[in-house]
């Protein structure tokens, strides 16, 4: 994972009050005290646009916006995230920064297809924590702010994947070797696919530990033996999404 140093030209630098997120997104007591508990300060760092990085807008990515978090603790319930993101009508790249460190957090972001004036916004992705000193790379090479705004997610995405799943492909030009067909294996998978692909993984990983915690819990050994075979068939499912050839981890009692 790396983090970004953005262009000078991007510099916005315009520190938000969170009156003004609450307002936006139509916060409520819970939502206020969360932000109260988890968030210091919220900074309109950068702005990247066609006049500050000299890139074509496109009809979903006209501007993306990069804000910087301040957090008070070093877990920032999504729910921050997407009040910002809900207050915000463009595309937003997060730095959460904590004690010393900081991470990139974003959601694919996409105007609705159903009405253009709403925003859809999807789950969360977050980098590994890096030292506030770490090394920023360049930009990515991109041909227009659509193309910038994949690639800046496309990183999230695969790292997130990684740590959920010890050896998923981190390369978002290779496609999983069992669930696709040969005609959709020639191509790269788009980062919605990605994204479909990482949530869907995501969820499966949940429903393996939730078996895992009812197989810790049942005594009786004919209800364990049926909970081992669903909990064979879920990391079944979790490998074919994962593009691995299934296998029989789990053994029985």
């Amino acid at each position: 994972m790396t983090l970004y140093d953005w262009p000078r030209a991007t510099a916005f630098g315009r520190v938000i009050p969170k009156t003004k997120i609450y307002e936006h997104a139509g916060a409520n007591t819970i939502l206020k005290d969360l932000f109260v508990r988890e968030v210091d300060q919220i900074v309109w760092s950068h702005k990247l646009a066609p006049e500050t990085v000299n890139l074509a807008a496109t009809k979903q990515v006209a501007e993306i916006q990069v804000f910087r978090i301040t957090a008070r603790t070093a877990s920032l319930d999504p729910t921050v995230l997407r009040a910002i993101d809900k207050a915000i009508p463009f595309p937003l790249i997060f730095e959460v920064a904590h004690s010393g460190r900081v991470r990139l957090a974003a959601a694919y972001k996409r105007p609705s297809e159903a009405d253009s004036a709403r925003w859809v916004v999807g789950d969360y992705f977050q980098g590994e924590w890096l030292p506030e000193d770490a090394a920023r790379a360049p930009l990515p090479v991109a041909l227009n702010m659509g193309a910038l705004y994949e690639r800046l997610l496309e990183p999230l995405v695969a790292g997130q994947t990684a740590r959920l799943i010890p050896g998923v492909a981190s390369g978002f030009g290779e496609a999983p070797q069992t669930s696709l067909t040969p005609a959709e294996a020639e191509r790269p998978l788009s980062l919605e696919e990605r994204i479909a692909q990482a949530e869907a993984i995501k969820a499966q990983t949940r429903e393996v530990e939730r078996i895992k915690a009812r197989l810790g819990r049942e005594k009786q050994f004919n209800k364990r033996v049926a909970i081992n075979a669903e909990l064979r068939a879920a990391k079944q499912e979790l490998e074919r999404l994962n593009g691995t050839n299934p296998g029989t981890a789990v053994t029985n009692d």
